[in-house]
């Protein structure tokens, strides 16, 4: 059975893992970053009408300020980070399954003005249109140390899941391409995928950020070898 290699951050890499193996895939979770919190002052209330958030990271390792903006609408991209919302008692008001830049539009058609987003010390560009978004870090995504010995871990035809630009500059720097050519990339963006370098077996990106379209890829490119190994041995 071809493998299936979960390089994103924990708790995710589980929610990935345990989707593909509902799909039947074989999932080995080998996270290249942990998500740390940060330090990090609370910007006024008053100065925002709305706070939008785009990683469950920034839901869980906020501490108690995001509490403070419990009285504002709260916009979430992706159910994970609705999830984590919840289990800190806040109900997200709009949750968006696409990413920043579709979210902001329903920000702003919902007559929002001044936004505050909670994330990480580096975000996907947002187009914010006519809204006025502040970033404010409160986590970072440090190296898994020691990283996972890739070139060593992974066999031929394996499938690598990369969620992340980031995620696709640090397996390209852990795997030479001299190790790439027998092995398959499936990213989550264009961009992640454009991270990953050249040299591979195949790559595709999803056409929306998604974790389930990437496993969708992962399953029909396991379909696809299974069928070249059946005929093979006919």
């Amino acid at each position: 059975m071809t493998r299936l290699f979960v390089l994103r951050p924990q708790p995710g890499a589980d929610r990935t893992a345990d989707k593909a193996g509902i799909m039947g895939l074989d999932a080995h979770i080998h996270p290249l970053f942990v998500a740390r919190p940060i330090e990090w002052q609370p910007p006024a209330v008053a100065d925002f009408d709305a706070v939008l958030l785009t990683s469950a990271h920034a839901v869980r390792l906020s501490g108690d300020g995001l509490l403070l903006y419990a009285g504002l609408p709260v916009y979430a991209v992706g159910q994970a980070t609705a999830s984590a919302l919840q289990a800190r008692g806040m109900e997200p008001t709009v949750t968006g399954e696409s990413d920043g830049s579709a979210i902001a539009a329903s920000i702003a058609a919902d007559g929002r003005h001044a936004v505050l987003h909670l994330g990480g010390t580096t975000v996907a560009p947002i187009d914010a249109g006519s809204l006025r978004i502040s970033h404010v870090a409160v986590y970072t995504m440090a190296g898994a140390d020691p990283a996972p010995d890739l070139a060593n871990l992974l066999e031929n035809d394996d499938i690598i899941l990369v969620h992340s630009p980031r995620a696709g500059e640090r397996l390209s720097m852990l795997l030479p391409p001299s190790k790439r050519m027998e092995r398959h990339v499936v990213a989550i963006s264009p961009a992640a995928l454009l991270a990953c370098g050249v040299g591979w077996a195949s790559g595709q990106a999803a056409q929306n950020p998604q974790d389930d379209e990437m496993l969708a890829l992962a399953a029909r490119l396991c379909e696809g070898r299974q069928r070249q190994s059946g005929k093979g041995s006919a």
